[in-house]
């Protein structure tokens, strides 16, 4: 990585640093003196807040004495994409290059000899690119442009070829890269199936045939280590343009130039599905249950279970838990939940309690984030937020600041934010399951039958029946509805 010159640190103003991402390539911030034209960045305290599209495409692309630091780069690749497509951003980035590289070549034998090093730092940022936003290089119109840039660049060194060396290298793990994640997606589109579809009644089958979470694991520790595995295998398929696609959607049904397509969302969608089957399996697993004795023993158990995700900083497994819990076939269980010992429960209810914008859970969540950030183990990195709260989070940033200030000029200072979210999801997603993979209880946590919304409602009116009006007169119609389908 490169870091700036000296004297390019006397002068350049640097971007707000994430805590994540300090390190020697970052420096202290200087006011610039620049002048009021509109179109120029507009910094405070030293931190951009704002400036024109072609203005922040000029501080991306490197010159031979400047190298932007790698939250700008992270952040302005990121919320680009709202407003303009990566083939269109790379050729723009072209024509940066061929201005800088013609007045090198135009100039004296001093600056001619300057053409590795300007040649070596456009490299380094098109790794950084391809690395960090693989998929912006999907289709042919980017990769034609990255292709232009990198011919172009390897004149700068034709005598040995490193350049060229380097680039193909880097072409290569592209590639790579793209076809993994193309066969991942192929994978979930084949065996994606609604919820509401699996399952059926089970109760009428005599309960020495039926298996149940127990006999897979009697361990609350292990289940829920076994869960962080799938949490953390799903994750690790979400990118940060993926997340980007919550603000660019949103902003392409009122500006036709933004660019979300929501046919690119699959692991968002897969992440959300696994969430919902979670929550249905663990009220399937009280549900069906007969004896009171055993469905207690079953409470217990999940609760029990929802303690171990929240110790591990699995919160999203947690809160899929209790809200399988409070689904009301499982909630109006009264006489079951009279003989749980809810003390646990109750404490990670007060954990995840709504009120004050989930502020406990919040608290929770940024105990763990710091945890990770001093760890020395994989098993103490483990940061997993609750999905579904962190995509809102982004989405009422987007909605309570606008893209663009009054001068017209891009409110920056808003996509700091919410690339700041992103980053930390994005380096959360990157730490190694520390636990011990066992395929037995992964592959019924996957596969296990889960009964629909009226399955439940139908167990769980066996299993106790109606104490009042709404709930005989619900019993009856669903009664009704199993004699018509007879």
């Amino acid at each position: 990585m490169y870091i700036l010159q000296k004297k390019m640190r006397e002068t350049m103003p640097q971007t707000p640093i994430f805590s994540s991402m300090l390190g020697s390539s970052c420096s202290g911030q200087v006011q610039p003196d620049m002048g009021e034209r509109c179109g120029d960045p507009v910094y405070q305290d030293g931190n951009l807040v704002s400036g024109s599209l072609e203005a922040l495409i000029e501080r991306l692309v490197p010159t031979m004495d400047y190298y932007p630091d790698r939250t700008y780069i992270f952040t302005f690749l990121l919320s680009s994409r709202v407003f303009i497509h990566p083939h269109e951003l790379l050729a723009k980035v072209g024509q940066i290059c061929i201005k800088h590289k013609q007045q090198l070549e135009i100039g004296s034998e001093a600056e001619k000899a300057k053409l590795k090093s300007f040649a070596a730092k456009i490299i380094q940022l098109l790794k950084e690119w391809t690395e960090t936003f693989p998929y912006d290089f999907q289709d042919e119109k980017s990769m034609k442009e990255l292709k232009e840039i990198a011919h172009r660049i390897t004149q700068c060194d034709e005598e040995n070829g490193t350049v060229k060396k380097i680039i193909s290298q880097m072409t290569q793990n592209l590639l790579m890269t793209l076809s993994a994640r193309s066969q991942y997606q192929e994978i979930k589109e084949k065996f994606r199936q609604p919820v509401t579809d699996k399952g059926t009644i089970l109760k009428n089958k005599p309960q020495s045939t039926q298996k149940d979470i127990l006999s897979i694991c009697c361990d609350p520790l292990i289940l829920a280590q076994q869960l962080t595995h799938i949490e953390l295998e799903r994750v690790n398929n979400i990118y940060a343009e993926d997340l980007m696609q919550i603000v660019s959607h949103m902003d392409s049904l009122d500006n036709h130039k933004c660019r979300g397509d929501v046919t690119k969302t699959y692991t968002l969608e897969a992440y959300d599905n696994w969430f919902n089957c979670l929550s249905m399996l663990v009220a399937t697993e009280i549900c069906r249950v007969v004896k009171k004795k055993q469905r207690t023993r079953i409470v217990e158990f999940f609760i029990d279970v929802a303690r171990e995700c929240f110790n591990i900083g699995n919160f999203n497994s947690m809160m899929a838990i209790i809200s399988g819990m409070n689904l009301s076939p499982v909630a109006r269980l009264k006489k079951t939940w009279s003989k749980v010992k809810t003390a646990k429960f109750d404490v990670l209810e007060h954990h995840m309690d709504p009120s004050s914008n989930f502020c406990n859970y919040r608290t929770a969540l940024q105990g763990a984030a710091q945890r990770s950030q001093t760890a020395n183990s994989n098993r103490e990195k483990i940061v997993i937020p609750v999905f579904n709260l962190f995509v809102k989070d982004i989405y009422f940033l987007h909605k309570m600041h606008t893209n663009r200030l009054s001068n017209g000029q891009i409110n920056f200072k808003k996509f700091w934010e919410i690339s700041r979210l992103i980053h930390d999801f994005i380096t959360w997603k990157q730490v190694e399951c520390p636990f011990e993979k066992d395929k037995k209880i992964q592959s019924y946590l996957l596969t296990a039958p889960i009964y629909s919304e009226e399955a439940l409602f139908i167990a769980s009116f066996e299993s106790e029946g109606p104490e009042n009006h709404m709930e005989k007169d619900s019993w009856k119609t669903l009664r009704t509805t199993l004699l018509n389908r007879a």
